[in-house]
């Protein structure tokens, strides 16, 4: 195990270790209540105060806030309960949230302060703040966010506010071996501390703790005085060898004390900047990217963290302005090669970087890394990647490992908890780390590690509110009940295989008569159509039968960028049929409508993802508050009624519906698309052309599973010419660490192999 994997490993250990105690302190609120209670806690009796009508906010005694939307103080209530609690569903009227020990960790990074948060939430109350909510914000941010860890003249500094809190991290051995004596022209106090102003933080991040305003002078004036009277604020430190500085971050998280990672980027004199990497003038940053952004970098510091902002809002110019605002080296990591073009092209038109100090990594595209600073994009399986690698790619790597990096600019953060990314973390020695998402969920419960992994949540936007301000399409979500037709539900019925099943309610002929329908009925509007399968049988037979262009993983590279191209610039092509493939890195924003015929299972992550392919604002879409009431764009999820569908259907649409969206359940639409087909004389118009479909459907499942089978398989290899299952000159092997990039896709084992062989071998294979 090299030193990565071993540095990736110990951190990810240390992580699960403050997970699991946040999850205690979590049990001290969710006892609250009758357990035994069917309709779980009941805080009715909660008096409320006098004016509770003038204050936005219910909080409830088991860290639950509710927040009315329609509430004149609604805008600042947001920003602040945003800032120290999660989301848990922001529907049109009512939004829930819920106190965590993550959240917390996360308002204490941003300098918020304990009695701060009590005070202000106490007052937007309706009722009493309860005691039980002020003991757990006392008891999760007693050390959370007391101490940092600070790069600042290329020097690590553990900083506080607090001798106390100091000189009990100098307590341990491990802390105390790895501090620096400072040298004699360095001005301590009587501790041996160095002591320094505090860096302020901006007065946009602390607007939301203060009191209401008023407009007198007099007032303002006297405020000053205090301010000034009150001085600044002075902090402590001492400096860690650097060497050491991973053993001292894993014996404070030991002692409870997670230091917080901030880079002094300004002060950093040695890695140097890179060249003229400045935003170009056409560029404009939105409001929610500011505040977002106002966040990372709130005291003239970068602070490692996520931002979560919606599909099509802009989290790559939010990305590319973080990085030239360090304007020192960065590695960005993306989920597939695909995505590494895109951003390397959204680095090139936002900024003014010269060609020769941007590089992409991937499978079969390997630039020169410059030798001073440089933007550097990549996969995630490339740097995770633990065989043999090529002469060229190991070269790559041992320079990506062996320098310093400013940042770590992570695409599509979510997915870094799972096993074999952990060894990312650990490789790339980066001073700030910063993720970016639109989905911050998982199936399984690792999402939470991220907190610590990477660092804690610093903006999440309102999908509701940048769609009522015109930063997003405003989407009419439909759920179709489709009948079984008699035959498939008595296949359905008596099939015991589980893949049968879902081929059956898939292959459904009213779910096929109902997408000819929907497709034909929106390009007679002059919309742009795109229709999701993830089986590749079905979505075979839908572009056939709709006579449509489709992309699944072997399409070749060439012929996607053929059929995307048209699609976004004419009006040849109006529909077109994608697989799983075209869930995250496809830039579609000329579509407006999604038909999505089959699916994931449950997965919540991509109900978002496809909703995020049409999200993107129309060039008719209002920014005064208007669009609200008008859909420019429609999600259509089609269902076979009484069948296991259903089930996965409704979770997943609930992280959507979380976000505020609503579905509309539509269930008389196969009746017209049935006339339909028998007065158009479409395919499956007809009892006879259903059972000749069920036919093919129980003859050919084996060649169906097989299909399915190499579709996943080119995914994971993510070869950009289909996977390569065409080349049938490279060895195909089975291995752990099966990709998205393509760090252990064909052409990657190609270059490895074949120069070294004798002349003898190498005449037989040519046999």
């Amino acid at each position: 195990m090299d030193d990565g994997e071993t540095g990736g490993a110990a951190e990810y250990a240390s992580a699960r270790k403050l997970v699991l105690r946040a999850a205690k302190r979590e049990t001290a609120l969710t006892a609250v209540g009758d357990p035994n209670s069917p309709f779980g806690a009941d805080f009715s009796k909660m008096p409320l105060k006098p004016d509770h009508c003038q204050r936005p906010c219910w909080s409830c005694p088991d860290g639950t806030i509710y927040l009315e939307a329609f509430h004149d103080l609604y805008a600042s209530a947001y920003d602040f309960l945003v800032a120290i609690a999660e989301p848990v569903a922001r529907p049109e009227f009512l939004h829930q949230y819920k106190l965590t020990p993550y959240s917390l960790y996360a308002a204490v990074a941003t300098n918020i302060e304990t009695e701060a948060i009590i005070s202000v939430l106490d007052r937007m109350s309706k009722n009493k703040l309860p005691k039980q909510v002020k003991a757990f914000v006392r008891d999760c941010t007693q050390k959370y966010g007391k101490a940092k860890l600070v790069l600042k003249h290329n020097k690590f500094y553990v900083e506080s506010e607090f001798h106390t809190v100091l000189r009990e991290l100098l307590r341990d051995p491990v802390i105390a071996q790895a501090r620096v004596t400072e040298d004699a022209n360095t001005e301590v106090d009587e501790h041996g501390f160095v002591k320094q102003t505090k860096a302020e933080e901006m007065k946009e991040n602390l607007h939301i703790i203060e009191e209401p305003e008023d407009d007198s002078d007099e007032e303002e004036e006297e405020g000053q005085q205090a301010g000034q009277k009150k001085g600044t604020k002075q902090v402590v430190s001492f400096q860690v060898k650097g060497e050491l500085v991973e053993q001292v971050k894993r014996q404070a998280i030991e002692l409870d004390y997670p230091l917080m990672d901030e880079y002094d980027f300004r002060n950093d004199k040695i890695n140097p900047d890179v060249p003229k990497m400045d935003l170009k003038p056409h560029t404009r940053i939105r409001r929610y990217q500011e505040r977002a952004l106002a966040k990372m970098f709130g005291n003239g510091r970068a602070r490692s963290g996520i931002i979560v902002l919606p599909c099509g809002a802009g989290k790559t110019l939010t990305g590319v302005t973080a990085a030239q605002t360090i304007k020192k080296s960065v590695v960005c990591l993306a989920t597939n090669a695909v995505s590494v073009l895109q951003w390397k092209f959204q680095f090139q038109l936002w900024t003014n970087i010269p060609d020769a100090n941007i590089a992409v990594f991937t499978s079969d595209r390997k630039d020169t890394i410059h030798p001073e600073a440089c933007v550097l994009v990549t996969t995630y399986t490339m740097i995770a990647f633990a065989g043999k690698r090529s002469e060229k790619a190991q070269e790559t790597m041992d320079i990506i490992t062996s320098r310093e990096w400013g940042l770590l600019l992570m695409d599509e953060v979510h997915v870094v908890p799972a096993k074999m990314f952990r060894r990312v973390v650990g490789s790339v020695k980066a001073h700030c780390r910063l993720g970016l998402t639109a989905t911050l969920v998982r199936e399984d419960d690792l999402i939470s590690d991220l907190n610590f992994l990477i660092g804690p949540k610093l903006y999440e936007a309102n999908w509701m509110d940048l769609t009522t301000q015109g930063y997003l399409a405003n989407v009419q979500c439909v759920e179709i009940w489709c009948p079984m037709t008699g035959p498939f539900m008595k296949e359905y019925l008596m099939a015991s295989n589980a893949r049968l099943k879902q081929l059956l309610y898939v292959m459904n002929p009213s779910k096929i008569r109902a997408v000819q329908f929907l497709v034909k009925f929106h390009e007679e509007r002059g919309d742009k159509i795109i229709v999701f399968s993830d089986l590749v049988y079905s979505l075979k037979l839908y572009a056939e039968m709709l006579k449509k262009p489709l992309i699944y993983g072997e399409t070749p590279e060439r012929e996607r960028a053929a059929i995307l191209g048209t699609f976004r610039a004419t009006d040849a092509i109006r529909t077109i049929c994608i697989s799983k493939v075209g869930d995250t890195s496809i830039d579609l924003p000329e579509a407006n409508v999604v038909v999505q015929v089959s699916s994931h299972f449950g997965s919540r992550r991509q109900e978002a993802q496809r909703l995020g392919r049409i999200l993107r604002p129309k060039s008719y879409t209002q920014q005064d508050g208007s669009n609200r009431n008008t859909f420019n764009a429609f999600f259509y999820t089609l269902v076979s009624s009484d069948t296991q569908e259903m089930f996965y259907s409704a979770k997943r649409q609930q992280f959507l519906i979380d976000q505020g969206y609503t579905f509309k359940v539509v269930t008389n639409l196969c009746e017209k698309a049935d006339a339909q087909a028998l007065e158009s004389g479409f395919n499956f118009s007809t009892p006879e052309h259903d059972r000749k479909l069920l036919r093919t459907v129980l003859t050919a499942e084996t060649s169906l599973e097989k299909e399915q089978r190499d579709e996943d398989n080119a995914i994971r290899k993510n070869n950009p010419d289909g996977a390569a299952l065409s080349d049938a000159k490279v060895k195909r092997s089975a291995g752990s660490m099966a990709t998205l990039s393509g760090g252990s896709g064909m052409r990657y084992r190609e270059i490895s192999s074949g120069s070294k062989k004798h002349p003898l071998f190498r005449k037989r294979q040519r046999r």
